[in-house]
């Protein structure tokens, strides 16, 4: 659970926010629509539009990218809405580490206009967190955007139906080339996904590494098609 600390700073936010007109989550500002002024809104870090359509990276005319095809993963898409660059990797921080759960909403109104009616899933699945990871956060940030995206959708939330057996070193903190082994073996379902296309939720892709991994465990429960929707995603040239 998210410590009292916490819990009583989202409480008074909420207050806030209710009784008052909301204000801009990076400036302070008066916000507009979805807790971001104008201004902010417009210099968010979104991703081109041409992108690979299997890991989001930026493409030339939208061509699935030399890594992918060189390598092709186990999922079939990501959506993603940012680059994971300032000021939106303040907001993600903030939401991550210090339980900012304000942020969670935004996150989903920032990923929500990239979906198409063929993306829309059967299920959502929240990227599952180790129970010491989940201890020292007291929350699971994919998890509340999950949420959000839910009602968004419409879509049905599997929160327990995936979990983490194996605590691993934390992603970011690892070079690139070790990431794919560090989350080896690191997820188990307990629930039969047969036939399902599933949406995996997180807040930030970068290798796609954990996100692979996680979708070859969902295959082989079943699953027939495995999205990632991430807020934003790491760029080789901004990591």
């Amino acid at each position: 659970m998210i410590d009292a600390g916490k819990s009583i700073l989202n409480y008074c936010h909420r207050l806030r926010q209710q009784v008052l007109p909301p204000l801009c989550l990076l400036c302070s500002a008066p916000a507009t629509s979805g807790n971001l002024c104008d201004p902010c809104r417009a210099d968010l870090p979104w991703l081109p539009a041409e992108r690979c359509p299997r890991c989001a990276a930026p493409s030339f005319a939208s061509q699935v990218c030399g890594a992918c095809l060189s390598n092709p993963p186990r999922f079939d898409r990501v959506l993603a809405a940012c680059v994971y660059a300032f000021p939106l990797d303040r907001v993600i921080q903030r939401f991550k580490y210090s339980g900012y759960l304000a942020a969670a909403p935004l996150l989903a109104e920032l990923l929500w206009p990239q979906l198409d009616e063929s993306d829309i899933p059967d299920v959502i699945v929240p990227m599952p967190l180790s129970a010491q990871r989940l201890r020292e956060r007291g929350f699971n940030q994919a998890l509340e955007l999950a949420r959000a995206l839910a009602r968004r959708t419409g879509v049905s939330l599997q929160a327990e139906g995936c979990i983490r057996v194996r605590h691993s070193e934390a992603q970011s903190v690892l070079p690139w080339t070790q990431r794919k082994a560090n989350v080896r073996g690191a997820f188990a379902c307990l629930e039969d996904f047969s036939a399902l296309s599933v949406a995996v939720v997180d807040d930030v892709l970068t290798t796609g590494a954990t996100l692979d991994e996680f979708a070859s465990v969902l295959r082989r429960a079943g699953a027939v098609r495995v999205q990632g929707w991430v807020a934003a995603r790491t760029l080789a040239a901004t990591s």
